[in-house]
């Protein structure tokens, strides 16, 4: 969920092969493993704890290649409201609500749930950004997302208990608060340097989570085991920094919209990993809401031409 660049690819950039296919595969495999990862390191520290650390060690790394490579990226300071914007909103807001989700979501219903985000984005496009429009396609998708989540709410999620139904209905908050800091910084940010503002945004985030963390949790109860703290490091550098930098060296190579492909490829590969690893019940109803909000997905992203993100 970090800011995009807004940079098209140049004239001579390459377009395909085999380097770039692989480094799209390798996104989608990071990224879709991100929310199991996320759920088993929930299991000894609490979620906003674990989260708040998380962007802080990777607000570290993001600093130290800020310091070797900004300069060579370009682009301006960012300013402070879109620092705040992007922080408390991208990195604080929609990534405590997953987190704390996943305390009682099984992660691969989280991802799937989560993957509305394309068509969030499409919506608030069309209010925030000039020129921008939603055609039958687009429409249909919107109808087949919505679609695809009520039947997760009511067929899958309602199994859980009426709390989980609950949590699911306000984690749809996550998507959205993601697609609207997204479009404030293409609109506001194209002449922003994409490392700074990253690197300062999650530090912003990291210090809500914290506060947040300090507030309701009890520090007391967190135990930093071997795979507590391997989860928090795996989600920082390969689930943060690592993406970052593979999404963004593709970005300058391929169209974004190339990269689209990440949005639905991601939810089912994290769908995956949620059954065979963590054991996590595989129902038809669930394949079919899947199926729903990827079809939906799939119309509204080959339309609008967005950015992808799905990254947890």
């Amino acid at each position: 969920m970090m800011a995009r660049g807004s940079r098209a690819a140049g004239p001579g950039a390459r377009h395909g092969g085999a380097p770039v296919s692989l480094l799209v595969a390798l996104l989608c495999l990071l990224w879709g493993s991100t929310w199991i990862v996320i759920q088993g390191g929930l299991r000894d520290t609490p979620p906003f704890l674990s989260a708040g650390l998380r962007f802080a060690i990777a607000g570290s790394f993001m600093a130290l290649i800020a310091r070797r490579y900004a300069q060579r990226e370009g682009g301006n300071a960012p300013p402070l409201r879109l620092v705040l914007a992007l922080g408390l909103l991208n990195f604080g807001v929609s990534y405590g609500v997953v987190y704390r989700t996943e305390t009682l979501l099984p992660s691969g219903l989280t991802s799937l749930l989560w993957a509305v985000f394309p068509i969030f984005t499409a919506v608030l496009s069309v209010w925030m950004l000039p020129g921008e429009r939603l055609g039958a396609r687009q429409w249909l998708g919107l109808f087949l997302g919505l679609a695809g989540t009520g039947v997760l709410l009511g067929l899958d999620v309602s199994r859980l208990g009426s709390q989980a139904v609950q949590y699911a209905l306000v984690l749809l908050v996550s998507p959205l608060v993601s697609a609207y800091g997204n479009l404030l910084v293409k609109r506001q940010g194209a002449a922003v340097s994409s490392l700074l503002l990253n690197r300062n945004a999650m530090f912003v985030g990291s210090a809500g989570l914290l506060a947040t963390s300090m507030a309701l949790e009890d520090w007391s109860k967190a135990r930093f085991t071997l795979s507590a703290v391997g989860a928090i490091l795996y989600l920082a550098v390969f689930g943060t920094v690592v993406t970052f930098g593979v999404y963004y060296w593709l970005l300058r190579r391929v169209s974004a919209h190339k990269l689209a492909l990440i949005s639905y490829v991601t939810p089912a590969i994290a769908l995956a990993l949620g059954a065979l690893v963590g054991r996590e019940p595989l129902r038809l109803t669930m394949l079919l809401g899947a199926a729903m909000i990827l079809c939906g997905v799939v119309l509204v992203v080959r339309k609008t031409r967005l950015p992808a993100n799905a990254a947890k």
